[in-house]
């Protein structure tokens, strides 16, 4: 169940792998109505986060496949930055854009002088990206960093006591956290899955971001919080290694920024996405050039299209 201040629903959020289904229920947190239901297997943005995510396949075929993909991104813009790099007397040709040029040339000005300008926020959101594509590489990133905790979520058990304090006990771990966190713009309380389970907890000051979240979690029987030793814990227990890899989907969408930055990363998204199309046109302009004399031939024709000055 997740709150987001007191001026906008409760979500209660209803998930299982078998039989699956995924709903997201908007209740009025005040009278207890039902605002709406949403299907998130029907929902637009579920589906195109699917797609980047899997490419709308299973997700053990879907996932390594746009990983590889991602990897290779990084590798071309790597490669081509230095094919980009140009010699003094060329320099400022390299920054500008040819309109009034032949089309290929337009097209080749287009690759390259977007692909420039784009290049470190391009590769900022493919490394991002290879930091969930291979776990390899997000925990080499993470060492390398100074890490040293676990760096996937996991949830801790719960002592098989059945001492329970109260009737209701999330009701009062709710009420408990609600009052020492007042500033807090998401608090989100997962019910425990079975006996062994935990109540996992997410206090976030922040709904725009998610790198600032204290993740706790709590005996269902006693309501004690459990330590635990990985990077989604208490922010106050968190070095500059966890921070950042806290911060890696905010660094990816750009939220760490804020609205500008989320504006810069979809713009510069654009612009990736036009870079194959403009470089295959550059790769079929090479490979399937006219021969020397068709292309006389041709520029014959053309001038005798012009009219000539006397």
């Amino acid at each position: 169940m997740q709150y987001e201040g007191k001026e906008r629903a409760a979500a209660v959020i209803f998930y299982d792998y078998e039989p699956e289904y995924y709903y997201l229920v908007y209740i009025d947190q005040y009278s207890g109505d039902v605002l709406n239901v949403k299907n998130m297997y029907t929902d637009f943005f579920y589906l195109v986060l699917q797609g980047h995510y899997y490419l709308w396949l299973p997700a053990d075929v879907g996932q390594p496949i746009v990983a590889t993909a991602t990897l290779i991104f990084v590798v071309m813009l790597i490669t081509g930055m230095v094919l980009w790099w140009p010699k003094k007397k060329r320099r400022k040709q390299r920054f500008s854009i040819r309109w009034n040029a032949r089309w290929r040339r337009r097209n080749y000005d287009l690759h390259n002088v977007l692909g420039f300008y784009v290049m470190v926020i391009a590769l900022v959101l493919g490394l991002t990206g290879l930091v969930w594509g291979f776990a390899w590489f997000g925990n080499s990133v993470y060492r390398i960093a100074g890490g040293d905790k676990v760096t996937l979520y996991e949830e801790p058990p719960s002592a098989m006591q059945r001492a329970v304090m109260t009737p209701q006990p999330i009701d009062e771990l709710w009420l408990r956290l609600a009052n020492e966190n007042p500033g807090a713009d998401v608090l989100e309380v997962h019910f425990p899955e079975n006996d062994t389970a935990s109540v996992a907890v997410t206090i976030n000051p922040d709904r725009f971001t998610y790198w600032k979240s204290d993740y706790r979690f709590y005996d269902q029987y006693t309501l004690e919080e459990i330590p635990v030793d990985q990077v989604y814990g208490r922010l106050d227990n968190a070095s500059g290694a966890d921070k950042l890899m806290r911060m890696n989907y905010d660094i990816h969408t750009g939220a760490i920024l804020g609205l500008p930055g989320k504006i810069l990363a979809f713009f510069a998204s654009l612009i990736c996405a036009s870079l194959p199309v403009t470089g295959f046109c550059i790769w079929y302009g090479r490979k399937y050039k006219k021969p020397s004399h068709e292309r006389v031939a041709t520029s014959v024709e053309a001038s005798r299209e012009i009219p000539q000055e006397v």
